[in-house]
């Protein structure tokens, strides 16, 4: 589980190379539309949900993931580029 604001996993995502939500869902084996939705999308006919809780406050709130898989790819590829 891991527990970020809705602004820092927009960052994360924003931050991310073009392609990557393709390369996630791919490397990952899901749908693209499921990787749009652990960053916030809303994308429920081509994508699942993926237990993502938001809880409204400063920053755009609290987002409690239940599954940090995403996330953990998505910051490895932050590294690799930084690289």
């Amino acid at each position: 589980m891991e527990v970020i604001t809705f602004n820092e996993l927009r960052r994360i995502k924003d931050s991310l190379p073009s392609g990557s939500m393709q390369r996630i869902a791919d490397d990952l084996n899901l749908s693209v539309d499921t990787v749009r939705n652990y960053f916030g999308g809303r994308h429920y006919e081509g994508g699942e949900s993926v237990g993502f809780h938001v809880e409204k406050g400063p920053d755009g709130g609290i987002v409690t993931l239940d599954d940090r898989t995403i996330l953990d790819y998505a910051r490895k590829l932050l590294k690799e580029m930084e690289q």
